[in-house]
């Protein structure tokens, strides 16, 4: 309607402007049109608003159809939970009926199914940890699916289930007092599996023909040890393995694993003086030098002491040995007075004790210094050992003791060594003492042999 009436607007002011021949014209031309545009348009609202009125009253329809449609469904819904509701009331009613028939015809065996349920469940833990679960792995299934049904308790166990699980338990008392060889698949220390020879040791140990393995109940899986416990259990493992009958030696571990476990965790000799660190180094570098000096000296003073002991049976033939040569001093002035011959043996012999005591002090210095060189060892490592707890807590008693079991290594290796060292030192020593012993004797006879004869001979003693 506001379209036609702008037109007219538009043609009236269009009017005003023109003629005034031209303008009534117009004008008349312009109302004509005006009124056929106004009668069309009136027209075009009313077929509108009719459209408009039908497509309200379909919709209007519709929507009662669809609302008489939910709510039907709802009365349905409603009708149909109050008759599970009813439903519900009925089977719980019937179960308790049924749960308070089912105990009271149980009676005692309801005891027995309890003490059956505990039975099954430490039993399934016994057999999962058990060296026999490699033989009969199936025997866990049982186990596991009879405990299911004793937990739900809506069916009762039968005989040959109670029946089963006893030959299970009789199977495994059996099992615990044979020697059993299998062939089962071992895991190496590299990772790959091989089937193998295994022989079973009641419930103690798994041995192949070489080594000792380890069963890891969490998998499944036979492995080899990866560190095997020292060579004189290891010997046995061949021929108890070969054995078919009668006694064969054979190191068994009686706690099941944890005796063993602890065995191969102990570090060996080469390792416990690798945990002495530098200070380990040289305690037993020192260790060594004393051994070579002692070995040196024993041999020395033994093939000293026996040209002194050969010489001894030859006091006129003065050979190249120390006796000899105090022997040659006596020879070379018969005539000498017995106080001048007297220091020239005392002289001679002066000149061979260093021989028979040399490195001996040395051997004395390392007795020494090895406990003390211990000792800083020890607290160097006692040092890094509470800088670790500084860093990381305590959470871990082992770590922390093991840290102090590194550092007192060095302790134990000084203790070794200044031990052996002044053993050796007193095995040198005598020797050394016996020798210069000897020589003295031999000079004081000597001395008294020259004092005789110088008093048998006054007129010589005069002219000396």
């Amino acid at each position: 309607m506001n379209a036609p009436r702008a037109a007219a607007m538009a043609l009236l002011m269009l009017g005003s402007a023109l003629g005034p021949q031209a303008a009534v014209a117009e004008e008349a031309l312009s109302l004509d049109r005006l009124l056929e545009q106004v009668r069309e348009g009136r027209r075009e609202d009313r077929d509108a608003a009719a459209r408009r009125e039908a497509e309200f009253k379909a919709s209007r329809d519709t929507q009662a159809a669809l609302l008489r449609e939910v709510h039907a469904a709802v009365d349905a819904e409603q009708a149909r939970s109050g008759e599970l509701e009813r439903a519900f009331e009925e089977n719980a009613r019937a179960r308790g009926e049924l749960a308070a028939r089912f105990d009271e015809r149980l009676g005692e065996l309801k005891e027995l199914f309890g003490v059956l349920q505990q039975v099954t469940g430490e039993t399934r833990g016994q057999f999962e940890a058990s060296l026999t679960q490699v033989q009969y792995p199936e025997r866990t299934a049982f186990l596991d699916e009879l405990g299911a049904k004793m937990r739900r308790g809506s069916r009762l166990v039968s005989l040959d289930e109670i029946e089963r699980l006893w030959f299970e338990l009789q199977r495994e008392m059996v099992a615990s007092g044979k020697v059993e060889r299998l062939e089962l698949p071992v895991l190496a220390a590299d990772g790959s599996a091989s089937q193998q020879r295994v022989t079973r040791v009641g419930l103690f140990n798994l041995v192949d023909d070489h080594n000792y393995l380890a069963y890891a109940p969490t998998t499944g899986q036979v492995s080899v040890l990866p560190r095997q416990p020292p060579a004189r259990y290891l010997e046995t493992l061949s021929g108890f393995s070969q054995a078919t009958g009668g006694l064969a030696p054979f190191a068994v571990d009686p706690t099941r694993g944890q005796l063993l476990s602890l065995l191969v965790q102990a570090p060996s000799v080469p390792e416990r003086i690798e945990q002495g660190g530098v200070v380990g180094y040289v305690i037993m570098a020192l260790g060594a030098l004393a051994l070579l000096i002692a070995l040196e000296r024993l041999a020395v003073l033994y093939s000293t002491s026996l040209r002194v002991r050969a010489q001894a049976q030859r006091p006129d033939q003065p050979g190249d040995n120390p006796l000899g040569r105090v022997l040659r001093v006596y020879h070379a002035d018969p005539g000498a007075d017995v106080e001048t011959l007297e220091l020239r043996l005392g002289e001679a012999i002066l000149k061979e004790l260093p021989r028979f005591n040399r490195a001996l002090t040395l051997l004395k210095v390392i007795a020494v210094v090895a406990p003390l060189l211990g000792l800083l060892g020890t607290v160097i490592g006692m040092i890094l050992t509470f800088q670790a707890i500084t860093l990381f807590g305590t959470g871990d008693p082992k770590v922390m003791a093991g840290g102090i079991s590194q550092a007192l290594v060095t302790t134990v290796q000084g203790l070794a060594v200044a031990i052996p060292t002044l053993l050796l030192h007193a095995l040198v020593s005598a020797p050394a003492r016996r020798l210069g012993q000897v020589l003295e004797e031999q000079a004081a006879g000597l001395v008294a042999r020259q004092a005789e004869r110088l008093h048998a001979d006054p007129a010589r003693e005069g002219g000396a």
